[in-house]
């Protein structure tokens, strides 16, 4: 059985009803869950390989602080760019993915039209994606 809603989720779920502030919250949680993905699984490879992070830095010709500061902070925003260098230098490359039908439904959809069927979903499933990437993140 679910625990009953907070006063958080509550509000939250209200604020979802503004079409401006669903589809900037929708662009944030699936902003940071995307770079948080992408960014742990360029540590792991990095790890996976025996590259420290200043030999990555080199290869990238990159500060060894922006590597430090990509794999350490907390919050980090980086480009494109960095990310495709930092892949392709560990032998991968970051690449597009279709969305599922039913996060289409969930989070695309939404977005488009700026509403949600019931913003009570939306709003678990936006704090399930960053929990899952946290977990995920945590584990490794």
């Amino acid at each position: 059985m679910d625990p009953p809603p907070t006063k958080f989720w509550e509000d939250l779920a209200e604020d979802l009803r503004d079409p401006e502030f669903l589809r900037e919250y929708v662009r944030e949680s699936v902003r940071i869950a995307t770079i948080d993905e992408l960014v742990n699984k360029l540590d792991e490879a990095r790890e996976a390989a025996g590259l420290s992070k200043a030999g990555l830095a080199r290869a990238i010709g990159a500060d060894p602080a922006v590597v430090r500061r990509l794999f350490s902070a907390g919050h980090v925003n980086p480009t494109l760019g960095t990310l495709a260098e930092v892949a392709v230098a560990l032998g991968m490359r970051v690449t597009l993915q279709p969305l599922s039908p039913q996060e289409r439904e969930q989070v695309t959809q939404p977005l488009l039209e700026g509403r949600a069927a019931d913003p009570e979903v939306l709003a678990e499933r936006m704090a399930a994606e960053r929990r899952t990437r946290r977990d995920k993140a945590l584990a490794g």
